[in-house]
């Protein structure tokens, strides 16, 4: 646990401690698993100052870049400045897509900001105070950037790129791992909230032995 906190690949953690890859790998994967349903469990809403983005992951750099990129995953985050962020896949950056997730994560009358992305538009007569920035022109004026969540996908970026490609299939698990990764942000939290998550869940599936007289 402690190094796949520190950010270690299966690999080489397998290889520390003195057991197969492959045991290595299970492992891991079965932490993400756990990370991935628990923040999948996450109810909270955002309020106050809200940054919305979207990013686009893996896939090849030959062709159309940025949002509608070939081959790569589309993915929506918000994040509450100073707190947490919420990621989700998406399969487009249509208003259709983003505005039922905004009004289901951020409460009314937050205020909210964005770039100059047109799906945005939507947000301009909604119930929420909406901010944008242009970034053909600057990236922060005073209190109106998108700083904290392009950090996130920064950091979301460099983590995933360790692992020298990620089957799509699993993508979401490393997604909901980097989202944990920031939320939580202390070492010695992740940690403590692992032992938590694997002792509930092994309390839960463990089969109940009936001895009969």
């Amino acid at each position: 646990m402690k190094y796949f906190v520190a950010g270690s690949t299966a690999r080489t953690a397998s290889s520390l401690v003195g057991i197969h890859h492959n045991s290595g790998i299970r492992f891991f994967h079965k932490l993400r698993e756990k990370i991935a349903l628990k923040q999948h469990q996450r109810s909270e809403q955002f309020s106050g100052n809200v940054e919305l983005d979207e990013s686009c992951f893996g896939g090849s750099r030959k062709g159309k870049r940025g949002r509608g990129a070939a081959g790569k995953v589309a993915v929506f985050g918000i994040l509450k400045r100073g707190g947490k962020v919420y990621t989700q896949i998406i399969l487009d950056a249509k208003a259709s897509t983003l505005m039922p997730i905004i009004r289901c994560k951020i409460k009314p009358d937050s205020i909210v900001y964005t770039d100059y992305w047109r799906s945005y538009n939507a947000l301009d007569v909604s119930e929420f105070k909406h901010f944008r920035i242009n970034h053909s022109k600057l990236f922060a004026e005073k209190h109106n950037h998108i700083n904290g969540i392009e950090n996130f996908w920064n950091q979301a970026k460099r983590h995933m790129r360790k692992f020298n490609g990620i089957p799509k299939q699993h993508f979401e698990l490393f997604l909901k791992e980097c989202e944990w990764r920031f939320n939580i942000a202390s070492p010695k939290e992740m940690v403590e909230y692992l032992k938590l998550v694997l002792k509930e869940f092994y309390e839960v599936s463990a089969p109940i032995l009936i001895i009969s007289e």
